[in-house]
C-alpha cells in the first residue's frame, strides 16, 4: 500500500491533507482493507465542530460498524455527499475519497501527527509485518 507523503496520518488510520487553512479528511487504504466493503458511512453536518481525536462519524462494512475519529480540530466545512449513494468509492480509492473538509481552528496541531513513513512504521509494528 502507498500512502501519500503529503499527508498526515492518526494511528487511528485516518488521513488528512491540508491545503491553506482547510484540512480534507479521509481514512487510509489499511483501514478500508480492514474494514472490507464498505456499505455505509455517517459523517457530520456542514457548520458542526469536530474535535482532534474525538468521534465525527462512523463507517459499517460488512464485517464492523468503526467510528471515524477527526485528526485535526476545527468546523466543517463541506461533507462528501456522494459517499451516501456510494460508499464503497472509499474500497476503490481510499487515499483519495475524502470525507468532510475542516477549517482548521490550530494548525499546530498537524506537528501531532504522522508523517507515511511513521504511519507505515506503526502499521508494521500493529501488524507483525
Amino acid at each position: 500500500m502507498a500512502y501519500p507523503a503529503e499527508y498526515k496520518y492518526t494511528k487511528e488510520h485516518e488521513w488528512v491533507a491540508v491545503e491553506g487553512n482547510i484540512g480534507t479528511v479521509g481514512i487510509t487504504d489499511y483501514a478500508q482493507n480492514s474494514l472490507g466493503d464498505i456499505v455505509f458511512v455517517e459523517l457530520p453536518k456542514v457548520g458542526d465542530t469536530v474535535d482532534a481525536g474525538k468521534n465525527f462519524g462512523s463507517v459499517e462494512s460488512v464485517k464492523a460498524v468503526s467510528d471515524l475519529f477527526a485528526p485535526v480540530t476545527g468546523t466543517v466545512t463541506a461533507i462528501n455527499e456522494a459517499l451516501s449513494s456510494a460508499p464503497e468509492t472509499i474500497n476503490t480509492a481510499a487515499n483519495t475519497t475524502w470525507m468532510i473538509k475542516v477549517e482548521l481552528s490550530d494548525a499546530a496541531q498537524l506537528s501531532t501527527l504522522l508523517s507515511a513513513a511513521d504511519y507505515e512504521a506503526f502499521i508494521s509494528e500493529e501488524t507483525g509485518h
